[in-house]
């Protein structure tokens, strides 16, 4: 077995494939910018190989993901801004700084003494980790001419359902939230009245307006049901992907192709799928 590569034959790499002479002319024509796409991409790809327990892809999903980081710390050295080691730095630094259960002196040798980790109180530890993160967000902003919000630091790079999520989390941490998900669901009913009544009067730009309101609501009730909105419209997403899969599948051995078929014909296969799934005669 040859010798494993380390991680700094990987900033290594980075550096001659962005070195302007020898490097690649891919690699040079890249921007801060222009990663974004791949980061975003390299990130999902991570997530649908975990979601498909498909774990001898994840080595390589990851490493994928970890060359984004290394990436953007080479646009950081070259630019005289920061390099990996800083990246690595602060990391670190912040991580103790949030989990002074873990290491109580701050420092990486540090432990705890007594008390095993099944016993510290998750409830305890989550409060602690928020008012840490207030904490940082409150020092950020006396060095910030801005005003201050609860909402500060919630990437608008996110998917739409995931910053939805996290908006209306920050919200509700400040009381701005209903008392329990019966508040919730009345919401999501108005919102959808709202949307029939926008579809009534013809005005469909008001209808896709509230569409985005409705959709908001069902994230706050995803929420409060403590899932993650993304996350179950990802796993919807697959299970209506095989369903229609076994319909393309049921109609092809009749000859016939989705075009080309009653609606009536193709529900009955879809029905199929389902009880098939029930049964746990296909794939999940």
């Amino acid at each position: 077995m040859s010798e494993r590569h380390s991680l700094d034959d990987l900033l290594t790499l980075m550096s001659v494939l962005r070195d302007a002479d020898q490097g690649c002319p891919w690699d040079l024509k890249q921007d801060w910018d222009s990663i974004v796409p791949h980061t975003l991409e390299e990130a999902y790809e991570v997530a649908d190989a975990i979601e498909r327990r498909a774990f001898d892809e994840l080595p390589g999903e990851l490493g994928d993901l970890l060359f984004q980081v290394v990436y953007y710390s080479q646009f950081g050295h070259e630019e005289g801004r920061f390099d990996f080691h800083d990246v690595v730095h602060v990391l670190t630094a912040k991580m103790l700084r949030r989990h002074p259960h873990v290491f109580p002196d701050g420092t990486l040798s540090s432990r705890r003494d007594g008390e095993r980790a099944a016993e510290v109180e998750t409830r305890q530890v989550h409060s602690r980790w928020e008012a840490l993160k207030a904490e940082e967000r409150a020092e950020r902003a006396r060095h910030d001419a801005k005003a201050v919000s609860v909402l500060d630091d919630v990437p608008r790079s996110l998917p739409a359902l995931s910053r939805a999520a996290k908006l209306s989390k920050r919200a509700a941490r400040v009381g701005f939230d209903w008392p329990d998900h019966r508040g919730v669901l009345a919401k999501i009913r108005e919102e959808l009245d709202e949307v029939e009544e926008a579809l009534a009067e013809g005005d469909h730009e008001h209808a896709g307006e509230e569409v985005g309101d409705l959709l908001f609501a069902v994230v706050n009730l995803a929420r409060t049901l403590k899932t993650d909105p993304e996350q179950r419209l990802r796993g919807t997403n697959a299970k209506f992907e095989r369903r229609f899969r076994h319909v393309e599948s049921a109609l092809a051995a009749e000859g016939k192709a989705p075009g080309q078929t009653a609606l009536e014909d193709m529900e009955t296969h879809w029905q199929d799928a389902k009880a098939r799934e029930k049964q746990g005669e296909m794939p999940s």
